[in-house]
């Protein structure tokens, strides 16, 4: 337990791969800092770092000059240098993103400029035989390589942060719930916890899916807020994983909302096929079983929520079907692997995607971080952040740097 008067340099709500990786950046720019992390779960990197498809992205989908663009292409780098440094697998597997027919060959086109544009190393555009040596068993009219991607378990980067956090001196606390947040006047916050409270130079808020209340109960703005989108996956039978030796990609529509269901190698040896993104009621639903009233009450009353449904009307009915038909699904990746059949699956993990969405019903693109007093809060960070985790920590402590706060 600790008192009521601790004080520390830097509090950083939330023990996931992003908030972890601040902590040891700061502790690399300012050895001997007071740094505390605080994780309200038994295990640090217990929701979106430990349920997501553990791909190590290249940086090819985002709007080049966008925080997502410059931090995953550096970022990317950055995991594969602390990768080696502390031994942990990963495999340079590589991405092909699959045109089916003709009609995507536009967009295949804007998304090989746009990986260029953000730097992305080795992209190229490839033909059919190309695709057969990389993919035997997926089909299309033409591809894009992307060599740099890879794969990594982000759980075992989560707990190599921590492990490297606590040798560098940082206090990192497990079943440590924050209950509330006094931004200050600038020059110091305090932070209402399950062991107490700590004043800190600064907070920065690192909680995922739990972002926006924290940031809304310290005086910040209610939009965006955060609605849980469930990523459901199938994974292959052993027999059946030599249909794929790396991951394999659609053409994403930019109309739609999310990417699509792909195929992606894991660095155990299993594929995993999706995932869906469904709507649902609470912020931690692995299963569908899991509804939290409060949960339900955010999202339904959040105008953004009903001006998405009605925007995307049909996604939100294939969605549905993909999570509730096996056929339906194996469907959807059977377009690129043609071979792949409804008993070449087996039920998968899920995660949650904690996606900020506006008033206005828009998705949030990019990283979002709003800043009140001595405190920043991380509003949005989905898919790339784990890959971009180093990156963006590095740019956060430049922010504090920047305002004589590290």
């Amino acid at each position: 337990m600790v008192n009521a008067g601790e004080r520390s340099d830097l509090v950083v709500v939330g023990g996931g791969i992003v908030g972890l990786a601040l902590a040891r950046e700061v502790l690399l720019r300012k050895p001997g800092a007071r740094v505390q992390v605080l994780e309200r779960e038994r295990e640090v990197g217990s929701h979106q770092t430990g349920h997501n498809s553990g791909v190590i992205h290249a940086g090819i989908y985002y709007t080049p000059g966008s925080l997502k663009a410059s931090l995953c292409v550096t970022g990317s780098r950055l995991m594969y240098e602390f990768c080696d440094e502390h031994r942990i697998p990963y495999e340079r597997c590589g991405k092909v993103i699959v045109a089916t027919d003709q009609s995507e060959l536009g967009r295949l086109a804007d998304l090989e400029a746009r990986g260029h544009a953000n730097g992305v190393q080795g992209l190229r555009r490839i033909g059919p035989d190309e695709l057969a040596a990389l993919e035997p068993h997926a089909t299309g009219v033409a591809a894009l390589h992307s060599p740099a991607t890879g794969i990594v378990d982000y759980g075992v980067v989560a707990r190599a942060l921590a492990t490297d956090l606590q040798a560098r001196g940082a206090d990192v606390r497990t079943s440590c719930a924050v209950a509330s947040i006094d931004r200050g006047s600038g020059h110091l916050a305090a932070v209402a916890h399950t062991g107490g409270k700590t004043h800190a130079k600064r907070v920065v808020v690192c909680a995922g899916a739990w972002s926006d209340r924290l940031a809304v109960s310290a005086g910040a703005p209610q939009d965006p807020r955060i609605v849980p989108f469930r990523g459901a996956y199938m994974r292959l039978r052993a027999e059946s994983r030599g249909l794929v030796r790396g991951l394999i990609y659609p053409v994403p529509d930019p109309n739609l909302p999310f990417l699509g269901v792909h195929l992606t190698k894991q660095v155990g040896g299993e594929v995993l096929l999706g995932p869906t993104a469904l709507l649902v009621g609470a912020r931690d639903a692995y299963t569908l079983r899991r509804v939290r009233a409060r949960d339900v009450l955010s999202t339904v009353t959040w105008p953004g929520t009903w001006k998405l449904i009605g925007r995307f009307r049909g996604t939100v009915y294939e969605e549905l079907r993909m999570a509730t038909s096996r056929r339906a699904f194996v469907a959807a990746c059977a377009r690129y692997v043609p071979e792949l059949r409804p008993a070449d699956v087996l039920p998968g993990p899920a995660g949650v995607r904690a996606q900020a969405l506006g008033r206005d019903g828009a998705l949030v693109d990019d990283f979002v971080i709003n800043e009140l007093g001595a405190v920043a809060f991380v509003r949005n960070a989905p898919s790339p952040a784990a890959t971009s985790a180093l990156a963006i920590a590095a740019h956060l402590a430049d922010r504090l740097e920047a305002k004589d706060r590290l």
